[in-house]
């Protein structure tokens, strides 16, 4: 581990911190970890574990059977993985032959798998047995070369592996690795014995990772991040950690991987640490309790609705959380009641941030040392300049205190979006991204997000785009009209409320129109409240006046 970078006591807002930018790719980061420490525990998953000189010969098995298939440098691999060691080990197999990984989530529909699978371009995908029936759904829609097939069972120490259909079955899941013809099974191409593939140069300025994100129009765009990208985040996330011990955290992997938070917080910098992954398939709040209790976690990346979950928890004074010295906390603003409650029961401290896609993601992070402002996203990263602009041209930058578009530029920030300069031109302009969200900054160079230039909604950390859940709505024969807005949730931070308009002599209910949602959305994107109405307000040109609608729920709310 290169020798850590201490955050000055003394910030200027001015003069941007620095650290020497990493210069290995992912792979080699890991290669490094598996050099260092190769008996240590590299990840942890319900019971079995792995060495990192066990995880390493794991990868050179995969990439193998990844080469054998045809995956050349360049080509796309996609992942339709929740956290399990697949994920892992095919994600680095991937990027040591020099492939791109395209991260998708296992919640998506068939619709949106389709369609990032064709704008991606993977010809190789890697699925979990219970997404299988809408994997196979898709038919000629996506032309697949090859469909691999995993369970979460495969990688469960005995008797779970032999338990775990049963308990999966009894919760509607379809589960077993059946494949059908021209679908591979995972184990079966690992265990193959094949020569080793070629030594593939490699090169941080590389594409490594297609990252799906979206936008007010509702369509996905893939934030390209480079080896470079990614690993100047690991850097940072370890300058601002100076208490940081090589070969000896353990970090609770809860944040999804295929979730640009998790690919970074919960896998890439751990793993780039020699620390030891704790990997959990899903958020259970009974769950993670058991983990911290009985693995001892000292680092904790997560969002503000888990930290709420675990602190109302009825039982959660019969768990030990004092391993947990740092946490990390991003996608949405945490309450600082909530903070100070978790705090006093792990002795640790949460260090809230910000970050989006498109800087892979972290951009500013408040102290684990010094001056912690309640409320703030923190100071920016190492290496990372951070101006508020006018949000009218976005050319005239502002005092502090004054409201304004934030604005980055650092070497963590995409390269641009896949196949898309128009978005590209609109996001990037001379070197600086442009994050859509309204800030302000303080004297003192501490940044805080005041709202969203966008109407995106963030839910459980997730991002939902408005327009995407109102054009299904509006596939519903009885809607006439409808909007979606994001409204203050204690849990999820934000949930998704849709007004609607029947059409006349019409009677519809909240459960039908759900119902409904089911076979075009994803679940976090299914809206929670409805409310039915006669018209909605619009302006002149017929343009509906989402931001008064969403202002009187917040009043209601209040």
């Amino acid at each position: 581990m290169d020798k850590p970078f201490c955050w000055q006591q003394h910030y200027d807002p001015g003069v941007p911190l620095k650290i020497d930018l990493p210069t290995l790719t992912l792979p080699q980061a890991l290669a490094r970890s598996a050099e260092n420490f190769p008996e240590a525990v590299a990840l942890r998953f319900i019971g079995r574990k792995f060495t990192y000189s066990q995880l390493m010969s794991q990868i050179a098995r995969l990439a193998a059977g990844l080469y054998h298939l045809g995956l050349q440098p360049g080509q796309r691999l996609a992942l339709l993985l929740p956290n399990c060691p697949q994920a892992v080990l095919a994600y680095y197999a991937a990027l040591q032959l020099g492939a791109v990984v395209v991260m998708l989530n296992p919640l998506s529909t068939p619709r949106e798998l389709a369609y990032q699978l064709n704008d991606s371009g993977a010809r190789i995908l890697i699925a979990l047995d219970h997404t299988m029936p809408k994997v196979r759904d898709l038919g000629t829609a996506v032309p697949l070369e090859h469909l691999i097939v995993t369970g979460l069972a495969d990688y469960l120490p005995f008797p779970l592996n032999w338990l775990y259909p049963f308990k999966a079955r009894r919760q509607g899941l379809t589960t077993g690795v059946r494949t059908d013809k021209g679908e591979l099974s995972f184990t079966d191409l690992l265990h193959t014995p094949r020569l080793a593939p070629p030594e593939v140069p490699q090169h941080c300025e590389a594409l490594a990772v297609l990252q799906y994100t979206g936008g007010t129009t509702g369509v996905p765009k893939a934030a390209m991040l480079t080896h470079q990208n990614l690993m100047t985040n690991v850097a940072q996330i370890n300058a601002w950690l100076p208490r940081l011990n090589c070969g000896a955290e353990r970090v609770l992997a809860v944040l999804p991987f295929f979730h640009a938070f998790g690919m970074t917080a919960a896998m890439n910098w751990p793993l780039a640490l020699a620390s030891t992954v704790i990997i959990l398939p899903r958020f259970e709040v009974d769950q993670v309790l058991r983990a911290i209790h009985k693995y001892r976690p000292t680092v904790f990346p997560a969002v503000p609705t888990i930290f709420v979950a675990l602190i109302n928890h009825p039982r959660i004074g019969k768990f030990d959380l004092s391993s947990i010295w740092g946490c990390i906390s991003g996608s949405a603003p945490l309450p600082q009641e909530v903070q100070e409650r978790f705090e006093s029961l792990t002795q640790g401290r949460i260090l809230e941030g910000y970050g989006l896609t498109e800087a892979a993601p972290v951009t500013h992070l408040n102290p684990i040392q010094g001056v912690r402002k309640s409320g703030s996203i923190g100071l920016p990263f190492p290496n990372t300049e951070a101006h508020i602009v006018d949000a009218e041209s976005g050319t005239r930058e502002l005092a502090p205190g004054e409201v304004g578009e934030l604005i980055i530029r650092g070497p963590q920030v995409m390269s641009g979006y896949w196949q898309n300069p128009t978005e590209t031109a609109l996001m990037l302009r001379n070197g600086w991204l442009y994050t859509g969200d309204l800030a302000s900054m303080d004297a003192e160079g501490y940044f805080y997000i005041v709202d969203r230039k966008k109407d995106v909604i963030i839910a459980g950390g997730y991002k939902i785009y408005p327009r995407e859940v109102e054009e299904v709505l509006y596939q519903h024969p009885q809607i006439m009209d409808a909007v979606a807005v994001g409204i203050p949730d204690p849990y999820r931070g934000e949930t998704v409320k849709a007004f609607v308009v029947p059409k006349p002599g019409v009677n519809l209910t909240l459960e039908e129109i759900q119902e409904f949602c089911k076979t075009q959305l994803a679940s976090y994107k299914i809206p929670r409240i409805i409310e039915f109405r006669l018209e909605l307000p619009k302006t002149m040109v017929g343009k509906v006046l989402r931001r008064a609608l969403r202002e009187e729920s917040l009043t209601e709310v209040k």
